[in-house]
């Protein structure tokens, strides 16, 4: 927009240039030409009275007279005979040089003519210096409005970039950012209705993150009060049928218990908006395989990386969040994958966004199941319907989301599943 505003205002400036210097150029080049031509042409009249005398005096001061003018100015002086002119006076540009003829008549009979011939080269340099002198003076009022454009464009954008900036930052998750209120009046008026919406919406967003507290403070206690009575109630039962009830009643608790613990993460994610900082992938990455390599060695399923897990790449993520997507991915992964199986953890670096891998060999999904995967409280017929909480998708869904990111269900080669998600990379990565 600046560019924009320069440009406009210096082809302004130029019009105008154009308007008032170009026609003054004009007539002053014709003025001089003008001048010239009227001198050369007095000169030559002279001459030709001169000569129409046909006296030995006038003749003598004639040859005086054009010896004293090709000795005073660049031009030359001709006597032509009556069978040399046509009667005309005539005033010709070119080849350099001003031709100006005059004839002398004398007794309405031409006795012979007179031709000044005078250079046109001082006069062409002349006219050169004046052009050359309105272009540089042209060009020195453009390089100054330019200059002024430049100033007088980012002081009326400056309230504009202002609440870009504010922008940017709210859209980045810091939801403190406020716009100065500042410029003319259309602009304070926006400024006042971002930061009246900011404002609100900040409200809205910790009202939501004190739910989402109070509610894990009050659904989490009576449901761990819960399950401990129904364990006291089995140590002490002996009934193997009444064992039986306490027992499925204790599994649906705990199943219950899960499907709250991943409620509040989704709802903490969706409350959650923190800016996205640069984050190293591989030491993310290593460290959460580092976890979760013990629980899938005592299911006899190993946990390989491919390549350098991104070398030394820096994606955008809030801080936790991808902790929390791995954790999901390859619990998931670890639930579906039979015994000898391998996980595999890898990571593609492109020049704008960098893609973190996990495959495993499980069942897989069709393409029904890959659709309805990231959908709340949907479970699949595979291993992960009889435990899972149908949550776990969604939350990496919503958390990959919040980081501006992607993630997709793909078929890995082999057979199994193929969970990719993208993430922007930071610009300071070093690849």
């Amino acid at each position: 927009m600046i560019r924009q505003l320069i440009v406009s205002y210096v082809l302004l400036v130029a019009v105008a240039l154009t308007a008032f210097t170009v026609p003054v150029a004009f007539t002053l080049t014709s003025q001089l030409r003008g001048d010239t031509e009227a001198s050369v042409r007095r000169e030559a009249n002279t001459m030709a009275l001169m000569l129409a005398q046909g006296d030995p005096a006038s003749r003598a001061a004639l040859n005086r007279l054009a010896t004293a003018y090709a000795d005073r100015t660049p031009g030359h002086v001709d006597v032509l005979p009556a069978s040399g002119t046509d009667g005309t006076d005539t005033a010709r540009w070119g080849d350099g040089a001003l031709r100006v003829t005059v004839p002398a008549i004398r007794d309405n009979h031409i006795v012979g003519a007179v031709r000044v011939t005078y250079p046109t080269s001082d006069l062409t340099a002349r006219l050169w210096r004046i052009w050359g002198f309105r272009a540089i003076l042209a060009v020195g009022v453009l390089a100054v409005a330019a200059g002024l454009g430049a100033l007088v464009a980012r002081r009326l954008t400056r309230p504009l970039r202002q609440l870009n900036e504010m922008a940017s930052k709210f859209g980045d998750g810091d939801l403190t950012a406020r716009s100065p209120v500042t410029g003319p009046p259309e602009t304070q008026r926006l400024a006042r209705t971002l930061n009246s919406g900011a404002e609100r919406l900040d409200t809205l967003i910790d009202s939501q993150r004190i739910f989402v507290a109070d509610a894990s403070h009050q659904l989490r206690t009576p449901l761990t009060a819960l399950r401990l009575s129904l364990d006291n109630i089995a140590d002490g039962v002996e009934d193997a049928f009444v064992r039986e009830d306490v027992d499925q009643a204790t599994a649906e608790v705990v199943r219950m218990s899960r499907l709250v613990n991943g409620l509040l993460v989704l709802a903490r994610a969706e409350a959650k908006v923190s800016a996205a900082e640069a984050l190293p992938l591989r030491e993310l990455v290593e460290n959460r395989l580092a976890v979760w390599r013990p629980a899938a060695e005592e299911r006899g399923v190993t946990i390989a990386q491919e390549g350098e897990l991104g070398g030394r790449s820096l994606v955008l993520a809030s801080p936790g969040h991808l902790d929390q997507v791995l954790d999901n991915i390859l619990s998931n992964a670890l639930e579906v994958s039979p015994d000898g199986s391998v996980i595999t953890v890898k990571v593609a670096v492109r020049p704008d966004e960098v893609v973190l891998s996990v495959l495993d060999q499980g069942p897989g999904m069709s393409d029904a199941e890959k659709a309805r995967a990231f959908d709340r409280f949907w479970r699949g017929q595979g291993l992960t319907g009889r435990s899972g909480s149908g949550l776990g998708l969604a939350i990496v869904k919503q958390l990959v989301a919040d980081d501006g990111g992607t993630v997709a269900l793909r078929d890995a080669p082999g057979g199994g599943l193929w969970v990719a998600v993208s993430l922007r990379a930071s610009p300071r990565s070093g690849g």
